[in-house]
């Protein structure tokens, strides 16, 4: 085989995630949102679902060896920059993704802990939980719940409802370098999202709160982070970065279906003459193709 010219490729980033056939959440949104932002996405399969704009009517995971021999088959040809989780499907599939990932402890990880959908069908039971913490908490480089997944994640039998700074300490102490809770679920004027540290806060970011419900956005801003890690930002302003897009995609929303408005992770690509006349024009976000 003749020598292939030594050229420059875009970042790699490997998600694990279940399919979402109508392209809203899952391992659809996560190849969209990754390629928008510069990378070259790469996907491991765990789980198929049976679900539309409105909800999910089932969900079958993969076997766990299968998604242990996509993983191993890619990551034997392919360099990785970045790891990105979603929902796993079984308590085998978690265990045998915290094994693969054991073996990049230099790879970022960022860990969306999707326990349920937005609708509330449940995609993580009580043992799944307990995996994550044991198994994938340990190895992340950023996990980014929601304020009601942070919850339920860190709660303990002694308490009713911790703050969401007890969340973060608490999340931090299983292991995970860094926490973004999002605040979408919070009653305040504006979305609040704030990323700990071992430190504390780290950073605060404040968000217009869009009306409408969106069927995605966890998704879009965990790969979101997942690219700008790849494309070699710091953490904090990877963050700051995903957070941007990720707003810009809401604001763009539309609804195909009968449900919940899907994110537009291509809104760059669209027309701006398409903005309807007297329309007030949003902050412009920075270069989300890969000028990071």
């Amino acid at each position: 085989m003749p020598e292939l010219p030594d050229v420059d490729f875009p970042p790699i980033v490997l998600t694990f995630a279940a399919s979402d056939p109508s392209g809203g959440a899952g391992l659809q949104a996560d190849i969209i949102t990754l390629a928008s932002m510069g990378c070259h996405p790469l996907s491991v399969l765990t789980a198929y679902t049976v679900q539309d704009t409105m909800g999910v009517e089932g969900i079958q995971a993969v076997d766990a060896d299968w998604v242990a021999d996509q993983a191993r088959c890619l990551l034997q040809d392919i360099p990785v920059d970045a790891f990105k989780i979603g929902v796993l499907g079984s308590i085998e599939n978690i265990a045998v993704i915290a094994e693969i990932l054991s073996d990049y402890p230099d790879v970022p990880l960022i860990l969306d802990p999707v326990l349920a959908s937005g609708r509330g069908d449940e995609f993580a039971n009580d043992e799944m939980m307990h995996a994550m913490r044991e198994l994938l908490l340990p190895q992340a480089t950023i996990i980014t719940p929601n304020s009601m997944e942070a919850r339920r994640l860190a709660e303990t039998d002694d308490d009713d409802e911790p703050s969401l700074a007890v969340c973060a300490e608490r999340l931090l102490e299983m292991g995970a370098e860094y926490v973004l809770i999002t605040g979408t679920h919070e009653a305040t004027t504006q979305v609040v999202n704030t990323l700990y540290g071992k430190e504390g806060i780290v950073r605060t970011d404040n968000w217009q709160r869009l009306p409408g419900s969106y069927h995605g956005s966890g998704c879009t801003l965990a790969s979101a982070i997942a690219a700008m890690l790849a494309n070699g930002l710091e953490l904090p302003e990877a963050v700051r970065e995903a957070q941007d897009y990720t707003w810009h995609t809401l604001q763009k929303a539309y609804r195909p279906g009968m449900g919940q408005l899907l994110p537009d992770r291509l809104f760059w690509a669209r027309d701006d003459s398409d903005t309807p006349a007297g329309e007030d024009e949003a902050p412009r976000v920075s270069d989300a193709r890969g000028s990071h």
